[in-house]
C-alpha cells in the first residue's frame, strides 16, 4: 500500500499516495479556478505538472492568468508551432525556422529554406496545430547530459544550440518532446498540446505572427494590431546583428572567447551615434520644430539619449535646452491615487498640465518664463529663479513617460512637436526558437542601476517591476506608434556585460522570498552568457547610465 502524504491546498488538508502526479491533483482540484492551471509552486518551489508528490507538501497552483503561467503557454504554443512547420513542410525543405521579436500579442517567425509562405501553407500549419492540440498529446521531458544534447541538435540540423551548449556550465540539459520531435526550451512547460487550444497565424511582413491571449483573458485571442514603426526599428536591429553575426546568445560568447570584442563594441557604439546624429540631422531640417518630447519605458536610457542628441543638435548650430515633465507636478497632497489608494505617480494627471502648456506657449511665443523644480522631499513646487527664453536657435528637449501623449502638451500646435521613442529593444534570441524578452533586459539594467544609484536591492525592483509594467502598458505604449521617430538603445553586447553587475545582486535574494522564482529564471537566463568587462564601453555610452562612470551626470 502507498504511503499517504499529507497535502495542503488553500489552507485545505488533503492526502494523496506518495508518487502521485501534480497533474492528477490539478485535475481534481481545477473547478475552483476560472483557468486552467499550468504548473504548481511545491512548498514554495515552482514544479511542472509532471513531477510527483515526494513529501508532505503546501501546493499553490499556478493558472494561464497569471504572468507565469502565461510565458509557460506561449512557450508551449511557440514549441506547437516548431512541430506544426516541421511536419506539414518537411524537414528536408527548411533550413531554419526562428523566432525572432514580440508583434501585437504575438511572436514574430521567419522560415528559412525551399519555402513558400503564402496563406495556403498558413492555412495548413494552423490546422496542424488545432489538430496537436485536440490529439492532446504529453509533452515529455527528458534531462540529458549536455554532449549527448549537443551530438543530438547537430544531428537534427538546429546548430544554434548545440553552439549554445558549448557554453553551459551545467553536465545535463532538458530536452521536451511531442511525440518524436524534441527541442530545446528555455523555461517550465506545460504537460500536454491539450493546453494549447488559443492562438491564431497571421501572415506579416517575411513571416508569420502567432498571436496569443494576454494573461487578463486567456481563453480569447486579442486582435492582431501591429506597431508598424516598432516593427521596422526590431527588424532593422535583427538585421544589423545578423550582418555582424550575431543573431544568438552563442554567437555573442564567441566573439568574447575567441575575438576580441572591442571592434563588436566600437561598431555597435558608432552605429548608435549614427542613428542619433540622423535624428538631429532631421530635427535641424526642420526649423518649426521647437519642442523635441522624449518619452520610453523605464530603464530605455533616456537620460543618455537626451544628453546625446543635444550634442549633436549643437553640432547642427542649435541651441538645446531641457525640461523634465516632473517638475511640473502638482502638490503631492493633489496627486491623483491608484484603485488601492495609493499616490499614483505615474498618472498624467500628476503633472499640471495647464500651467505646463502656459509656460510652454509663452517659451514659443518669445517670451521669458521662469522654469519651477519640483521638491520630491516636500512635495511641492519652487522657484528658484531659473529662466528660459528661446531664441531663434534655441530648442526645447522635453522628457517625460507621457511626452508622445498629445494630452500633455495640448497647447502646442503638432507642427511645432518632434516625438522621439526609446526603447532598450533586444536583437538577441537565446537560440532559433527561444527568443529573450526587452522587459528582461530593462529590468536587468534597472537592477545595477537601482542597486548603484538609490540602495535598492535586486529583490526591491523585482517587487516593484510589475507595477512599472502595469504603468508602462498604460502611459507609453499606446502612444508610441505617435512618434516621428523610434530609437533602439539596446547594444548587442550589454547583457554580457551586465552579467558580472547582477548575477552577486540576484543571488542575495533568499529562497524563501517571492521574489526568488524570479531571480532564480534571471540566473539561469544569465547561464547562458560568457561575462564581459566594461573597460573597453564608451564613457558616453548608453550602458554608462547603468553600470556608471560615464561621462554625463547621471
Amino acid at each position: 500500500m502507498n504511503e499517504m502524504l499529507r497535502v495542503i491546498i488553500d489552507g485545505k488538508v488533503t492526502e494523496y499516495p506518495k508518487g502521485t502526479p501534480y497533474l492528477e491533483i490539478a485535475k481534481d482540484n481545477q473547478s475552483a479556478y476560472p483557468h486552467d492551471i499550468i504548473l504548481v509552486f511545491v512548498n514554495g518551489k515552482l514544479q511542472e505538472l509532471h513531477k510527483r508528490l515526494k513529501n508532505d507538501s503546501e501546493l499553490r497552483f499556478v493558472t494561464t492568468g497569471t504572468e507565469i503561467g502565461n510565458l509557460t503557454y506561449k512557450r508551449g504554443i511557440s514549441f506547437l508551432l516548431v512541430k506544426a512547420i516541421y511536419d506539414v513542410i518537411g524537414h528536408e525543405k527548411i533550413q531554419k525556422v526562428m523566432a525572432r521579436f514580440s508583434v501585437s500579442r504575438g511572436y514574430y517567425f521567419t522560415i528559412a529554406g525551399n519555402v513558400n509562405l503564402d496563406e495556403e501553407l498558413l492555412e495548413k500549419i494552423e490546422a496542424r496545430m488545432h489538430e496537436l492540440a485536440e490529439m492532446n498529446l504529453p509533452i515529455m521531458k527528458q534531462k540529458i547530459h549536455t554532449d549527448e544534447a549537443i551530438q543530438k541538435f547537430r544531428q537534427y540540423g538546429m546548430y544554434d544550440k548545440e553552439k549554445l551548449f558549448h557554453y553551459r556550465r551545467v553536465s545535463a540539459v532538458n530536452v521536451y518532446s511531442i511525440n518524436e520531435f524534441e527541442d530545446y526550451y528555455y523555461g517550465y512547460m506545460a504537460p500536454s498540446t491539450g493546453y494549447l487550444k488559443y492562438f491564431k497565424l497571421y501572415l506579416y511582413d517575411e513571416g508569420l505572427v502567432v498571436q496569443m491571449p494576454v494573461p487578463e483573458n486567456p481563453v480569447e485571442v486579442p486582435e492582431f494590431k501591429p506597431s508598424q514603426k516598432l516593427f521596422q526599428v526590431l527588424k532593422e536591429s535583427t538585421t544589423e546583428g545578423g550582418r555582424m553575426g550575431i543573431e544568438t546568445v552563442a554567437d555573442l560568447n564567441g566573439v568574447v572567447v575567441y575575438h576580441d570584442p572591442q571592434e563588436l563594441i566600437l561598431v555597435q557604439e558608432a552605429l548608435q551615434e549614427k542613428k542619433i546624429a540622423q535624428i538631429a540631422n532631421q530635427i535641424a531640417s526642420q526649423p518649426e520644430k521647437k519642442f523635441v518630447l522624449i518619452a520610453g519605458p523605464s530603464s530605455s536610457g533616456k537620460t543618455t539619449f537626451s544628453h546625446r542628441l543635444a550634442i549633436q543638435l549643437r553640432v547642427n548650430g542649435l541651441v538645446p535646452h531641457a525640461l523634465a515633465v516632473d517638475n511640473y507636478f502638482v502638490d503631492r497632497a493633489l496627486a491623483p491615487r491608484d484603485e488601492d489608494g495609493k499616490l499614483d505617480f505615474e498618472s498624467i494627471d500628476c503633472v499640471d498640465m495647464k500651467m505646463l502648456n502656459e509656460d510652454l506657449e509663452a517659451l514659443l511665443a518669445g517670451k521669458r518664463v521662469e522654469i519651477p523644480r519640483f521638491n520630491f522631499k516636500t512635495g511641492k513646487r519652487e522657484y528658484k529663479g531659473d529662466f528660459m527664453e528661446l531664441g531663434e536657435n534655441d530648442i526645447l528637449l522635453l522628457e517625460g513617460i507621457h511626452c508622445l501623449n498629445d494630452r500633455l502638451t495640448y497647447g502646442l500646435p503638432r507642427e511645432h512637436k518632434f516625438k522621439i521613442y526609446i526603447s532598450a529593444l533586444t536583437q538577441l534570441n537565446v537560440d532559433e526558437h527561444n527568443r529573450i524578452s526587452s522587459t528582461d533586459g530593462r529590468l536587468l539594467r534597472r537592477m545595477v542601476r537601482d542597486a548603484r544609484t538609490r540602495g535598492a536591492s535586486a529583490k526591491q525592483t523585482i517587487a516593484m517591476w510589475d507595477s512599472v509594467r502595469r504603468g508602462e502598458e498604460k502611459n507609453i505604449f499606446p502612444y508610441q506608434e505617435e512618434a516621428d521617430v523610434m530609437f533602439n538603445s539596446a547594444l548587442l553586447y550589454e547583457l554580457a556585460v551586465l552579467k558580472p553587475y547582477v548575477e552577486p545582486l540576484l543571488f542575495g535574494i533568499e529562497k524563501d522570498c517571492e521574489e526568488y522564482v524570479e531571480a532564480k529564471r534571471l540566473l539561469k537566463f544569465l547561464d547562458y552568457f560568457v561575462g564581459m568587462g566594461n573597460a573597453d564601453i564608451p564613457a558616453n555610452s548608453l550602458l554608462r547610465e547603468f553600470i556608471g562612470d560615464g561621462c554625463f551626470d547621471i
